[in-house]
C-alpha cells in the first residue's frame, strides 16, 4: 500500500498513487473497469459547494492511462459526490473516452425529463443514490423512489451506496425500486467476520430477494483494514462471487476519494481479482459479460 499522499497549496488532496504497479493479472480482451471516478478538473468543472473533500484534478486522460496500464478495455465512471448533482466531468469523461466509457450520475430527484434524456445521450445508464452521511447531507427515500420510476423509461439501474449496519433499514426502499439495482462495494461489510458472517449474511439475504441485484465487490482498500494482500477481503468475497457469477461487477475505485492516508497501489487491486474469481470463466463474466450487459445493452 503506497503512502504518497499529497496536499497542495490550496489545501486539495491527491488519493492515489503516481506510480501504480503493473499487474500480474492479465485482465481478459475487452475488461471493464465498472467503478471508477474524475474530479474535475475543477478549471472548467467547479466541485459543489456542498462538496465534503477537495480533491486534486483526476482528469479522463490519466483515468484512460490508468486503464491502458492495468490492461483493461473500458471504464464505466460514477459522479464523484464532490461534483454533486453537476454531472458535466462525468460527461466530459465519458465524451473523451472513443465511446468506451459509460456513466452513472447524480442528479436532483427534480431533474426535468429533458435532461434525463440528455444524460442518457451522452452516455448515462444509471443513477446512483449516496446513503453515506459523512459524504452526503440528505438522502430522500421517497422522492428518490419517484425518480426511480421516471428512469424505468431509460432502461438504468439504480447504484446505492450504504454501509452495513443500515442494511436492515434500506430492505423496503430497495424492494420498492421498479428498476435493477447495484450494490456499491457490497454494503460495505466487515469482511473480518468471513463469508458466513452476519454482514455477509445478511447482503446474501438482499439479493436473494429479487433477481435484478447485483454487487460491486470492490474496494479491498477501503474494506480490509490488514492492507495488501487483503486477506479477509479475499475470504468473505471469494464465495459470493461463486454464488452469484451472473451478478458481480468489479472496479478500481479510482482515484479512491478519501484515501489519502491508506493509498492503494491500483496494480495490487487488480491482482485480487483472481483470488475471488479464480476460474477465466469467473474472470470473463465478472470484468466483461456482466458490465457489458449491464452499460452497454445497445
Amino acid at each position: 500500500m503506497s503512502t504518497d499522499g499529497v496536499t497542495d497549496s490550496s489545501g486539495r488532496v491527491r488519493s492515489w498513487t503516481l506510480t501504480p504497479s503493473t499487474p500480474r493479472f492479465v485482465p481478459p480482451p475487452g475488461a471493464v473497469d465498472a467503478h471508477c471516478h474524475v474530479f474535475g478538473p475543477a478549471a472548467d468543472f467547479p466541485f459543489s459547494a456542498k462538496a465534503k473533500y477537495q480533491p486534486q484534478d483526476a482528469t479522463p486522460e490519466m483515468l484512460f492511462a490508468l486503464r491502458d496500464k492495468l490492461g483493461f478495455a473500458r471504464n464505466v465512471i460514477v459522479q464523484a459526490s464532490c461534483h454533486g448533482t453537476d454531472n458535466a466531468a462525468t460527461l466530459n469523461g465519458i465524451a473523451k473516452s472513443n465511446g468506451l466509457a459509460r456513466g452513472v450520475a447524480v442528479v436532483d430527484p427534480a431533474i426535468p425529463d429533458a435532461d434525463l434524456d440528455a444524460l442518457h445521450a451522452g452516455g448515462i445508464r444509471g443513477i446512483r443514490f449516496n446513503f453515506l452521511k459523512r459524504l452526503v447531507d440528505d438522502a430522500p427515500k421517497d422522492r428518490f423512489l419517484e425518480v426511480a420510476q421516471r428512469i424505468v423509461r431509460l432502461g438504468w439501474h439504480v447504484v446505492i451506496y450504504f454501509e452495513a449496519d443500515i442494511l436492515e433499514e434500506m430492505r423496503p426502499f430497495i424492494a420498492a425500486l421498479p428498476v435493477p439495482v447495484v450494490i456499491d462495494h457490497m454494503g460495505r461489510p466487515d469482511v473480518t467476520q468471513g463469508p458466513d458472517g452476519a454482514d455477509m449474511a445478511a447482503l446474501r439475504t438482499l439479493i436473494d430477494s429479487r433477481p435484478d441485484i447485483w454487487v460491486k465487490v470492490t474496494c479491498p482498500d477501503r474494506l480490509d483494514a490488514g492492507g495488501a494482500p487483503y486477506e479477509d477481503f479475499v475470504t468473505a468475497v471469494r464465495p459470493l462471487v461463486e454464488a452469484y457469477p451472473d451478478r458481480i461487477l468489479w472496479g478500481t475505485d479510482w482515484p479512491h476519494p478519501n484515501m489519502e492516508t491508506r493509498i492503494p497501489d491500483d496494480g495490487a487491486l487488480v491482482d485480487v481479482i483472481p483470488r475471488i474469481a479464480v476460474t477465466e470463466e469467473l474472470q470473463h463474466k465478472l470484468l466483461v459479460d456482466n458490465p457489458m450487459r449491464l452499460y452497454w445493452p445497445d
